[in-house]
């Protein structure tokens, strides 16, 4: 017989999107997010033409597209203003099918909960153990709770539980920068809503980005080269991000003037190093705990979307040999994640550089670079579809 339930701990942008793509196999799927409600928790996400694709076979691309803002306008420049890069958007577009879009993270996280059945999620659910026999699998919640099942789905996020039962304890690489991260409405001639998009300025040791996010919102992030643990603690989040951009090209310090104190985010950004495996037994992993990954190629929610429909795909495949199932979906995902992983350990290491004289050939490299060889360089990666 066929599994009948599948059990996805975590409630994020993989797990609710496994969840439809289990559920349109008919399947009796049941997730088990830890948060007691769905929250206004996150930032902005990008979501490129292979993420786009996913969506619109989940059936819930058009909903994705009215509530975010597409990417018309992308620029690179250096701290100061001066041009660098104008990113080939339109000619993608036209490539691919589709513009990349920006979208507050929440809003993203409600239309694939909302495209799934009712009750689906259960909140205020965390994990604490998992127990197996021959035929079923069980998860043990915090509040004394079991329930079984089939199969097992860890899509718990970069400090998952099921990935140490899975894998076990493996160290989590610190990037070398932290990110500071806003929410705010702000309005520029030079990045007018309708385009959507914005830019980038690279400064020494230092990024900062700004895009429309949809509903009137932009989305602004940096990335601040520094010793773990430096700025952790900081209290005054806008105060150190002004700090940090002070005489930069406009209009880097109005937007973070701009932004509520309550809707900047700041974190250390991590990853982990590929690993050969991601299932055991009748477990199995996907997104940030199968391959947390950089956020400099943009492709964490994409990676885990794709992750989502490939391995609902094995499991329709092979319904009645889970560990076989896992096996196509780990052949077919594992090489491709760790693509991803390394290209933006690379993109960080370009980004990030402190160096002036590294610097000036980067930016020469960089303006020199027609639109064919920007298109080519990354079309393994925005022009897959999985």
């Amino acid at each position: 017989m066929a599994p009948k339930a599948v059990m996805i701990i975590g409630g994020g942008l993989g797990g609710l999107s496994a969840a439809i793509a289990l559920q349109q196999l008919g399947w009796n799927v049941t997730v088990y997010e830890k948060a007691k409600e769905l929250k206004e928790l996150g930032a902005g996400i990008v979501l490129s033409a292979n993420a786009i694709k996913v969506l619109e076979k989940l059936g819930v691309a058009e909903q994705v597209r009215k509530a975010g803002s597409p990417v018309k306008k992308a620029e690179i420049r250096t701290w100061d203003g001066k041009l660098l890069v104008n990113v080939p958007v339109h000619k993608q577009a036209k490539l691919y099918g589709t513009y990349s879009y920006l979208i507050y993270r929440p809003d993203l996280q409600n239309i694939l909960y909302n495209k799934l059945k009712q009750e689906t999620v259960i909140f205020g659910k965390k994990l604490i153990n998992i127990e197996k026999d021959v035929t079923k699998i069980k998860a043990i919640f915090e509040d004394g709770e079991e329930a079984e099942g089939d199969l097992l789905i860890g899509a718990d996020g970069v400090h998952s539980e099921v990935r140490k039962y899975v894998i076990g304890s493996t160290p989590s690489r610190y990037s070398g920068f932290t990110a500071i991260r806003g929410i705010s409405n702000f309005e520029d001639d030079r990045f007018p809503v309708e385009l959507g998009g914005g830019f980038e300025a690279w400064g020494p040791g230092k990024r900062f980005g700004f895009s429309h996010l949809g509903s009137g919102r932009i989305f602004w992030f940096s990335a601040i080269n520094t010793p773990q643990g430096t700025m952790i603690t900081t209290e005054d989040r806008k105060k150190a991000a002004l700090e940090k951009f002070k005489g930069s090209f406009q209009p880097i310090e109005a937007v973070i003037e701009s932004t509520n104190e309550s809707d900047i985010l700041l974190h250390e950004i991590f990853d982990r190093s590929p690993v050969k495996y991601w299932s055991k037994g009748r477990a199995t992993l996907l997104g940030d705990a199968a391959h947390p990954m950089l956020p400099n190629l943009g492709q964490g929610g994409a990676q885990a979307l794709e992750d989502a429909l490939v391995l609902s795909r094995s499991l329709e495949k092979y319904p009645d040999n889970v560990q076989q199932a896992f096996k196509m979906y780990e052949k077919i995902r594992i090489p491709r994640t760790t693509q991803v992983v390394r290209g933006s350990r690379a993109m960080a290491r370009l980004m990030q550089l402190e160096n002036p004289l590294a610097i000036h050939f980067r930016n020469l490299m960089l303006r020199a670079m027609p639109d064919t060889v920007q298109i080519k360089r990354l079309e393994w990666m925005v022009g897959h579809e999985v």
